[in-house]
């Protein structure tokens, strides 16, 4: 039999962890998990997940964990699953290999310990785990490899039963943030074989610096996220005008535009973006003339400054940096005409606590006009929030969301809220809203309903069953009501920790 568990992502977007398990007819199972992420907003308030935030599910023939990208509500569970007793090998992508100890390593300073002997030893351990897999090429988890398949991870005690059950994943590109990967899974469990497809999180066509992901080229059986399953982002040319325009609009009374953005993804996104406008419009006056009240020069594109005020963000730009082989073609092509979407001369990196704590007070006193992106992306914490302290009281300033703000957040209240005589709570303090408040849905990195609906049609042969997780409600429900029309197979949303099984007539369901 096999089956398809959900751990996480059922009530949300956050939290990702799916189980595949293999069960021959005698009794043995073997499994992999796919993706083992962190609750984030509300659902870590939610009673479950508070009192146990780590595992609440047997992991013992658990064989190995893959992860489909390195943001934590995928990875954030990994030091739990450790202390667990799980000793098998993370598979990744190799750039994901490369990112994922800088993520977990600042994950383990925030939420375990300020230890760093103590980081450092979780950390050895998890290098020591990690093969990093390229895209496109079979790899065996357990069994003998029947679809060509790599066996150098293959788990020694099940070699009586290579017969009854094997499993091979083979990643491929989602597009989704440098090395992300949806999986796909080839089951063979006695006589029965299926390719059981996840998709992780998948990215938006034409996202930049990243090739847009290719629907797998089977899939018996599909689990697909549905970020945005209810709704579609603006063109990129819609998107980058949008950013030109509100930037323009908020720097015309000296003011400071905040960004709240992920450090890993959405922020080297914007670098890009926000180069190609410094460079296409560089001796162009952002402030007219006639609007300054100061008398000094209009400010020009080239001109303006730049800020990430986050570490980790600055270490995953230079890791992107570093994985230049990965980048788009269009990227590519920048670098070859010696631009460096990346590095610019307008930008400022800040890394020590002190110049961030200067900066902010800087920025809330002076009438510099000034972009700041940092951490976090949902404002749940980080240097985003003394920004957000400082500036959210004052109408001269704007906060600009370019991501998808969870229920539960401070990022979604302020989005909901501000600046109609809204507040916002930051680490039990309400701050009133002043500061104008503008969303850029376009540049989200995960894929549109269009693009969702695309990926399944073009799969050669239409799933029997597709399971619609990583999503609110409302936007699981409008996918699967598209997909109900579009798919001859079965299309349902899980509710969390059941399964469906298949194989030999036995067949479970917690629907």
């Amino acid at each position: 039999m096999i089956t398809i568990k959900h751990h996480g992502a059922v009530a949300g977007v956050t939290g990702s962890c799916h189980e595949l398990t293999l069960e021959a007819p005698g009794g043995d199972r073997a499994g992999i998990l796919v993706d083992c992420g962190l609750f984030q907003g509300s659902e870590a308030k939610d009673s479950s997940n508070a009192d146990n935030p780590g595992l609440d599910f047997p992991i013992e023939h658990i064989r190995a964990l893959v992860v489909t990208h390195v943001h934590l509500d995928h990875i954030g569970r990994i030091p739990y699953l450790l202390a667990a007793g799980f000793s098998g090998p993370i598979l990744c992508s190799e750039p994901s290999a490369l990112l994922l100890p800088a993520m977990l390593e600042d994950a383990l300073k925030i939420g375990f310990t300020r230890n760093r002997r103590m980081i450092e030893g979780v950390l050895e351990v998890i290098r020591g785990r990690i093969v990093a897999l390229p895209y496109g090429r079979w790899h065996s988890v357990f069994g003998p490899g029947d679809v060509g398949a790599d066996t150098r991870c293959q788990t020694p005690h099940l070699q009586h039963q290579t017969q009854e059950a094997a499993l091979a994943i083979r990643l491929q590109p989602a597009g989704h943030i440098l090395g992300s990967a949806y999986v796909e899974c080839q089951a063979t469990c006695k006589t029965l074989s299926e390719r059981i497809v996840f998709s992780g999180d998948l990215g938006a066509p034409h996202a930049p610096l990243l090739p847009s992901p290719k629907p797998p080229e089977r899939a018996d059986r599909l689990v697909i996220e549905a970020t945005y399953g209810d709704k579609d982002h603006e063109s990129r040319e819609d998107r980058r005008y949008r950013l030109k325009q509100v930037l323009e609009h908020a720097l015309q009374d000296g003011g400071t535009v905040l960004i709240p953005a992920f450090s890993i993804g959405r922020t080297q996104d914007l670098l890009y973006e926000i180069d190609s406008l410094i460079n296409e419009f560089r001796q162009q006056a952002i402030v007219n003339t006639s609007t300054t009240t100061t008398g000094q020069r209009p400010l020009t594109w080239d001109k303006l400054e730049i800020v990430v005020d986050s570490p980790l963000a600055a270490t995953f730009t230079d890791l992107y940096r570093q994985l230049k082989p990965y980048w788009d073609d269009e990227a590519r092509e920048l670098l070859q005409q010696g631009r460096h979407p990346l590095s610019f001369e307008q930008l400022t990196v800040i890394n020590s606590h002190d110049d961030h704590l200067h900066a902010v007070d800087y920025l809330a006193r002076s009438h510099r006009p000034c972009v700041v992106l940092a951490g976090s992306g949902m404002c749940t914490g980080g240097r985003v929030v003394n920004y957000l302290k400082a500036l959210l009281g004052d109408a001269r300033n704007d906060i600009l969301f370019v991501g998808y703000q969870a229920a539960g957040t401070p990022g979604r209240s302020i989005l909901a809220h501000g600046p109609h005589n809204g507040w916002v709570e930051l680490e039990g303090t309400r701050y009133t809203i002043n500061a104008q408040v503008h969303q850029v849905g376009g540049y989200s990195a995960h894929a549109g309903q269009r693009d969702l609906l695309a990926f399944v049609d073009q799969i050669p042969e239409a799933p029997k069953e597709v399971r619609i997780v990583h999503g609110d409600p409302e936007a699981k429900a409008a996918l699967a009501k598209l997909l109900s029309a579009r798919v001859g197979g079965e299309v349902w949303v899980p509710s969390g920790g059941g399964d469906v099984g298949s194989g030999d007539g036995d067949v479970g369901s917690d629907r």
